[in-house]
């Protein structure tokens, strides 16, 4: 979270988003918050997230394009989690931070279940369900038309929804350049109904949780932009197979399941699976340089962060796909 965000919160603001989504002081509390400031509050029953995100990030206009999908994928019957309406009846709620910016309240009915990790949920009937419900929302996507033309989301490449790789990696040229070369490429392929749409960007198994049936409720689409729906499903198999004793054979295992229930709900030419590795590649080199951004060349005190970064500007500088697979099984 930037810095200047930070120092603008404080208790007045939170008080003002109680008041407007009516929760008692009692019924809420802080979570951990990455881009924004989250909570959790209970109100007549039932459990909610409160999300308290700024203006200098995102702006009104975006989040109500954010909150309008979800609500439109929830209709559709996508297991989603549903934006709900304050107490004044609005999705967005913008708070005066009293420095020529807002605060940009939203609240979401919380996910059942818990955590994708947890042990014995990640399996193959866990990818079952994962493929399916992304593959719904690609399907409604192709019909997807926003409720005002003005809360439209970027494309994938707009510079305001990118990571800055490039700034990141002006001293490698070397990664640079296959960043550069990656980009060039993706933004080449065509731009379809059939394969391009609006898409979550963001759909690891760190943004949903599974309850005890393996129902899936998908939730944190801050990062939705239109991309190509191939860009969903290397990103499920890119966080899937990373740090994984054996990478090949956890795709070999999880993968098939997964395709499969996807097409039940849509269908995505082979040609589109071809494309997955440049895709991969893509989120290989955007998370290295973010990485590489927050923790230099030091540990970061994560293993899963050290075994990501292990020999991994090597492993880009090579030309090596992220994992060697035949995605079309």
């Amino acid at each position: 979270m930037e810095e200047a965000i930070r120092e603008r919160f404080n208790e007045g603001i939170l008080a003002e988003a109680r008041g407007r989504y009516g929760i008692a002081p009692e019924q809420i509390k802080l979570l951990d918050g990455f881009e924004s400031f989250m909570f959790e509050f209970t109100k007549n029953g039932r459990d909610y997230i409160l999300r308290l995100g700024h203006s200098r990030r995102r702006t009104p206009e975006l989040i109500h394009g954010e909150v309008d999908w979800i609500n439109y994928l929830a209709d559709g019957g996508a297991g989603v989690a549903r934006a709900v309406l304050s107490d004044n009846g609005k999705l967005v709620e913008a708070i005066d931070d009293g420095r020529d910016g807002q605060f940009l309240a939203t609240a979401f009915v919380k996910a059942r279940g818990g955590s994708a990790w947890r042990e014995g949920y990640w399996n193959e009937r866990m990818f079952v369900n994962y493929g399916r419900l992304l593959g719904r929302i690609h399907h409604l996507s192709k019909s997807y038309q926003p409720a005002n033309p003005a809360w439209k989301r970027p494309q994938w490449d707009d510079p305001l929804m990118q990571f800055a790789s490039e700034i990141f990696l002006v001293a490698d040229t070397a990664v640079l350049s296959h960043y550069q070369e990656v980009m060039a490429y993706l933004r080449s392929l065509p731009q379809d109904r059939d394969g391009y749409g609006m898409i979550h960007q963001d759909a690891h198994g760190g943004n949903f949780f599974i309850d005890e049936d393996y129902t899936i409720t998908l939730f944190d689409f801050d990062d939705c932009v239109y991309g190509h729906f191939a860009y969903d499903l290397a990103m499920v198999l890119f966080y899937a197979i990373t740090n994984a004793p054996d990478p090949a054979a956890t795709a070999r295992q999880l993968w098939p399941p997964f395709l499969r229930s996807y097409r039940e709900e849509n269908e995505l030419h082979g040609r589109w699976l071809a494309e997955i590795p440049h895709f991969m590649k893509l989120r290989e080199i955007d998370l290295y340089a973010q990485l590489l951004n927050i923790f230099g060349d030091k540990p970061s005190g994560s293993a899963w962060v050290d075994g990501f970064m292990h020999g991994r500007r090597q492993k880009i500088e090579s030309g090596a796909p992220y994992l060697a697979f035949d995605f079309s099984e």
